[in-house]
């Protein structure tokens, strides 16, 4: 099912499904602003990343004394979620745990998704509850995809990835296999901008550490287009799109938590966590995306 709020700037739609959003068309210029999500090239416009994010040490973990297999970025994106609230000022979808979910994942939780729109901001909350006994520990992030170029007047190479800090952007190295594998390079010294081409992402992702900008957005030269994500409190942030010919979409991904480790434990208590909430505790995290047309 679908869901939908809208301003006079912006018409955000979003599935049931992952509780993902799968439109954000602006009226300024009518074009839509997510990837279309085709599943000959990435079928997936916005996933949730929840209980972990990226890949598994060995595709699984364990817990409780029980082996679990996972695949990439959690469960959450793939699972039917709930509508608990729908308004002209918010919508709120909930995943909680139930006896299907613990054969996947053994904890108790709830996951809200609250959407709001300010002017032409998306605000996308995830919020986190322990309502168990145990302490609940987790990853967590986001992976938007963003129709690049914006329209079929530009080409790739009139855009690029803006911070608004000078920065020096440390990648912790996740090739070949997308596991953490213990390497560290500079993807650019003392830059504000990255430039966006057909190659950039021929080796798939890159995993940033530590920035310094309250944002980064990919920003169409020469114009005052653009999409811009707050980074601001997340440790990490990555910028991804699917290697083909030429590029049909760009990833921001503010995360809090990294993949598994190669040659790591696969013990979930192990595993490097966004957060560990006590029984009753409540984590949350807001990704606020602003449309400039």
């Amino acid at each position: 099912m679908n869901y939908t709020l809208e301003n006079n700037y912006l018409k955000l739609t979003v599935s049931s499904a992952g509780a993902e959003p799968v439109s954000i068309v602006s009226k300024v210029d009518g074009q839509e602003c997510l990837w279309c999500g085709d599943p000959a090239v990435w079928g997936r416009h916005a996933p949730i990343l929840f209980p972990y994010t990226g890949k598994l040490t060995e595709g699984k973990f364990i817990a409780k004394g029980r082996e679990y297999k996972g695949s990439p970025h959690g469960f959450a994106r793939d699972m039917e979620h709930t509508l608990v609230e729908a308004s002209d000022e918010r919508l709120v979808l909930e995943l909680c745990s139930d006896k299907a979910i613990e054969e996947k994942f053994p904890y108790a939780f709830v996951l809200r998704s609250i959407f709001t729109l300010e002017g032409n901001t998306v605000h996308h909350t995830l919020q986190v509850e322990n309502p168990g006994d145990e302490l609940l520990r987790f990853g967590i992030g986001y992976h938007p995809a963003f129709a690049c170029p914006f329209d079929a007047a530009h080409d790739t190479e009139d855009y690029e990835f803006r911070f608004d800090c000078v920065e020096s952007p440390l990648v912790i190295d996740c090739m070949p296999n997308g596991l953490i594998s213990g390497k560290c390079y500079y993807l650019g010294q003392n830059i504000k901008e990255i430039p966006l081409t057909d190659h950039l992402f021929d080796n798939d992702s890159f995993c940033m550490v530590n920035l310094k900008s309250t944002t980064l957005g990919i920003y169409e030269k020469n114009s005052d287009r653009s999409v811009v994500c707050n980074i601001e409190g997340y440790p990490y942030t990555l910028i991804w799109s699917k290697n083909t010919e030429k590029v049909k979409f760009v990833c921001i991904e503010p995360w809090h938590s990294l993949p598994g480790v190669e040659g790591g434990s696969c013990e979930w208590d192990q595993r490097a966590a966004a957060a560990s909430l006590a029984s009753g505790e409540t984590f949350s995290t807001t990704l606020s995306m602003t449309f400039n047309r």
